[in-house]
């Protein structure tokens, strides 16, 4: 006993004069240590602290507490393992004492009625609850209501909006969701008058209305995105690719589905409100979460093949495709997650723990909000179904030509996907594992927003480079404004790829340098560097350089376009496209050239504004010139005429004369001039007429047929006379 009396007499000292050397000290101030009591010595006062020190670390351990990791040393494997077994001691504690009150549950539930009884405000619970199931009624009829007096004006929205994708399209459907939203309004101002009126007071009855009331608008709200995509009641509007009995059924599993959750959620609060004990609370979660994971599995399983094909619609339709394999197996994976979800969440009330269950349940959301949205772009960008490409429908993934719509698509996608890999990734790492606490994410966030709004920024500028670009390149006609040259593409739509070309690098290379800056990196030594490497390339790669700075000046002369036919003296083909130091030639025979700019050379272009074509027939000697002359010209009138060939021509078909004579023939030229789109298509079809016509009005081919005058037979006068012509008309031209 004294020797605990003077133990405490020496604690009560101690602490006296540390209280008193801490008010002398005084707040915030960096004085030295303070002196030691009088008469005490630093070795005395060392042991004073080390027996207060094991005193306390004894009574610490003997109420069960431990000892501080401060007071001590401790092993950190023991530690860890201490740990882990008071975690599992305490868990089959907490979940014994849980399952040991499903009894107090019961109790508790049943204690409700009686509860609403003693506080309400003179109404029964009886009368109660009639008043709030009017009110229920009332409201989802309200709805009902609203929605069907609208409901010509919906069924003509969605006649508009399958009628096809353009603005008018997409303004009904914005029509049609505000319509449904309108409803989900009235249900709203319906419960929030009741609670005007009837519930706006502080006693259980007011409560547990508010509390209902607030549940049925937050099961309407759910529902209300559903609906907007599966349109059980408007077929033409449907969003989701799904059948009109599929989409009726699945809405209506997942309307059960989320009116379960909302009902569980309720009772949970109720029973948290009349300050329930936490076990039976728990035992209560455990009852509802597995009732719950029962009707999930039950709704994924029957919904399976309808869910499949609206996923397998939003993948890719050609081509390996990672949605198309998750379309097959998303019952599988769905089945995982709530399972997951679900076991979490017991554990969650068994320990009174709900970070991972809530976790899980945003990463769910967020996801589920990712597929309606790729629905509802995939339903806006697909085209009219009478828009067919090769005899065949269009897919929904393959557009006509470039729009405006996939460039916003896309672009939001990519936002959607940042914003909600942020989200996911700030619950999982901040508040689930804890790896990163508030403010260090907070700072971490702040230094990389700029970064990544500078890479979206990036993103979209390529992305309306790539819209604008796309309608010229590789075109097979002018642009707006600009004249449209027959036979090849417009000279904006040569240069479009090489020009998208400089300006994705520039815009990468500026993007990556303020990312850089940004994320604290010195940029000055990388681009010195950079402009190091750069001279030392440029004296290394001479010919890379020629070819280069020769195929910018081949552009800027004009000399070739995309779609031309051209001879560069080492080879000859229509122009298949370029890169920064080549040319690509087809050749007619099917063989590809590829040939560096600076190897070119002269180049002849035969596609450029027109084409004149001559051609020679072998007529006989006493063919009528003048009567050949007008069949032609008929036959030139007529291909005039024809819509296949009137565009083509820039000078109809004629005969220009005689070309030469020789001794069985009269050799006639005849030429026309076309766009040089395929003037050897027109050659063969004047020449197929002019074949016909000739024989139809008895204009006869030279033949291969010599007269001979043998000695001894008598002079044919005829013969001779068109001999001595044919010498006179030779004499003639040459004289």
């Amino acid at each position: 006993m004294a020797i605990r009396l003077s133990r405490l007499g020496s604690f009560a000292l101690f602490v006296i004069w540390l209280s008193t050397a801490v008010a002398q000290s005084g707040p915030g101030q960096g004085s030295p240590p303070p002196a030691l009591p009088a008469g005490w010595t630093q070795e005395q006062f060392d042991r004073l602290v080390d027996a207060i020190s094991a005193t306390v670390a004894a009574k610490l351990k003997e109420d069960g507490k431990g000892v501080p990791h401060d007071i001590g040393p401790e092993h950190p494997v023991a530690a860890a393992d201490e740990d882990f077994g008071s975690a599992i001691a305490a868990f089959k504690a907490r979940a014994g004492a849980v399952l040991r009150a499903y009894p107090d549950y019961l109790h508790e539930v049943a204690r409700i009625p009686t509860i609403l009884e003693q506080t309400g405000t003179g109404r029964g619970v009886g009368a109660f609850l009639a008043l709030l199931a009017t009110v229920m009624a009332a409201a989802l009829a309200a709805e009902a209501l609203f929605r069907n007096a609208f409901l010509a004006v919906r069924r003509k929205l969605a006649a508009r909006v399958a009628a096809g994708h353009d603005r008018a399209g997409l303004v009904s459907l914005v029509g049609l969701a505000v319509i449904d939203g309108l409803a989900v309004g009235i249900v709203w101002l319906v419960g929030y008058g009741a609670i005007a009126l009837w519930f706006s007071g502080a006693d259980a009855q007011s409560r547990l209305a508010m509390l209902v009331l607030a549940g049925i608008l937050t099961w309407r709200l759910y529902m209300l995105a559903f609906r907007l995509v599966l349109r059980p009641d408007l077929p033409d509007a449907r969003l989701a690719k799904m059948a009109d009995a599929d989409a009726r059924a699945v809405y209506r599993r997942i309307l059960s589905v989320v009116l379960a959750i909302v009902a569980a959620r309720i009772l949970t609060r109720v029973l948290i409100a009349i300050q329930a004990p936490s076990e039976a609370i728990a035992a209560g979660q455990i009852v509802a979460n597995l009732a719950l994971l029962a009707i999930v599995i039950a709704v994924i399983m029957a919904s399976r093949e309808a869910v499949r094909g609206w996923f397998a619609s939003l993948a890719r339709p050609t081509g390996p495709s990672l949605g198309r394999i998750l379309a097959q197996a998303w019952h599988g994976l769905a089945v995982l997650v709530f399972v997951a979800i679900a076991v979490t969440a017991i554990y969650g009330a068994i320990m009174e723990r709900y970070t991972v269950p809530t976790a899980l349940i945003l990463t769910l959301s967020v996801i589920l909000a990712l597929i309606l949205l790729r629905t509802v772009i995939a339903f806006v960008l697909r085209p009219p179904a009478d828009e067919i490409r090769g005899g065949a429908a269009v897919p929904p993934h393959a557009p006509f030509g470039p729009r405006l719509g996939n460039l916003v698509a896309r672009c939001l996608t990519v936002a959607a996907l940042i914003g909600a890999a942020v989200l996911i990734t700030q619950v999982w790492i901040v508040d689930v594992l804890a790896l990163v606490d508030n403010g260090n994410w907070a700072r971490l966030t702040r230094a990389s927003l700029t970064a990544g709004l500078t890479l979206f920024t990036a993103f979209v500028a390529w992305e309306a480079i790539k819209f604008v670009t796309a309608r010229y390149a590789g075109a097979t006609s002018g642009g707006p404004g600009e004249e449209q040259q027959a036979g090849g593409g417009s000279r904006l739509g040569t240069l479009m790829p090489l020009l998208r070309a400089f300006a994705g690098v520039a815009l990468l290379a500026v993007a990556l340098l303020i990312v850089l800056s940004d994320l604290g990196v010195n940029i000055m030594p990388l681009l010195a560097g950079v402009s190091v490497f750069g001279l030392a390339i440029s004296f290394g790669s001479q010919t890379l350089v020629r070819d280069i700075v020769s195929g910018i000046f081949y552009l800027a002369d004009d000399a070739f376009r995309v779609g031309e036919y051209i001879d560069c003296g080492k080879a000859k083909g229509t122009v298949e496209g370029f890169t920064l130091r080549s040319l690509k030639l087809r050749h007619q025979n099917g063989q590809v050239h590829t040939i560096p700019f600076g190897q070119l050379g002269q180049i002849t272009n035969f596609s450029r504004d027109w084409t004149t074509v001559k051609f020679n027939f072998r007529f006989a000697r006493k063919t009528d010139l003048e009567r050949l002359r007008k069949v032609v010209k008929t036959i030139g009138q007529e291909m005039l005429d024809d819509p296949e060939f009137k565009d083509s021509f820039l000078e109809p078909l004629k005969m220009q004369g005689v070309a030469d004579i020789t001794d069985n023939a009269l050799i006639v030229r005849f030429k026309f001039t076309v766009k040089p789109m395929n003037p050897s298509l027109v050659q063969r079809q004047a020449i197929k007429r002019m074949v016909a016509a000739f024989a139809a009005n008895d204009i006869a081919f030279a033949d291969a047929t010599v007269a001979v005058q043998t000695l001894g037979a008598a002079l044919d006068a005829g013969v001779a006379g068109a001999g001595a012509a044919g010498i006179r008309l030779r004499e003639a031209g040459t004289g």
